[in-house]
């Protein structure tokens, strides 16, 4: 049972999706098969019940618990994302935890001789958690899932400083852009070329406000010149009779 693609992100990639390797069921697998061979024995002998009674309830058993494992292992996924490390486990009750690449400081593995051979281990991921560090156990080649995340950790670097180096490119190109150096730039070539600037709606609006209440001012100064007319240069040079008699 795969893991499902729509618990990713939408800029997420799937690089690893494993389960346990096999020796995680291996133990109930034997057992189970045991069961079974003393269960043919058992019919085939024609034995009493004393003895094909508890047989019967070993096959159950064995059975019963190699069920148990093998779901289990179906429903347990170590998932490596270009983003993250998860881990899943579990049907019903279910179980997981997520590390982003970002927080993993070390990872160590485990192998003992016998599972050096079948080729399994245990995968230790350090990371500035409150838990500390996590331990996987039954990971198959566990060195070359500890280098793929190193490999995916690396590569989030990169995709994390493009971004930034991105932004800063968007923020000094938008700065550029409306500085006002350059803008008196661009209105002197328009200019030049004899191409009327373009004015936005706020700008027109505003300066048709200012327009209306400059011709509005100007004819209300035509308006009192025609109701009260200046007098003439030498009415306002020569003082009236009456300002010397002081009236």
């Amino acid at each position: 049972m795969p893991y499902p693609e729509d618990e990713l992100h939408a800029t997420e990639d799937l690089i690893l999706d494993l389960h346990p390797h096999w020796w995680f069921f291996a133990k109930s697998a034997a057992m189970l098969a045991l069961a079974v061979i003393l269960a043919i024995i058992t019919l085939s002998r024609s034995w009493p019940s004393l003895i094909s009674f508890p047989v019967s309830l070993f096959v159950f058993a064995t059975l019963v618990w190699f069920t148990q494992r093998y779901i289990r292992w179906v429903s347990t996924h170590f998932v490596l994302t270009s983003d993250r490390v998860i881990f899943r486990t579990g049907i019903i009750a279910k179980h997981g935890i997520e590390i982003p690449l970002e927080r993993i400081n070390t990872i160590f593995f485990h192998q003992r001789i016998f599972e050096r051979m079948l080729g399994l281990g245990d995968l230790d991921i350090e990371s500035a958690s409150k838990d500390g560090a996590q331990r996987f156990n039954d990971i198959r080649n566990p060195s070359g899932v500890q280098n793929e995340i190193y490999q995916q950790m690396e590569a989030n670097q990169i995709k994390a400083a493009d971004r930034i180096s991105g932004g800063i490119n968007r923020a000094q190109g938008h700065s550029d852009a409306d500085s006002i150096p350059d803008q008196i730039a661009k209105l002197s070539s328009l200019r030049d070329q004899g191409v009327p600037p373009k004015i936005s709606e706020s700008n027109g609006a505003d300066r048709s406000r200012i327009s209306s209440e400059e011709t509005g001012t100007s004819r209300s100064h035509v308006a009192t010149r025609r109701r009260h007319p200046l007098r003439s240069t030498d009415e306002r040079a020569s003082p009236s009779p009456s300002s010397h008699l002081g009236l």
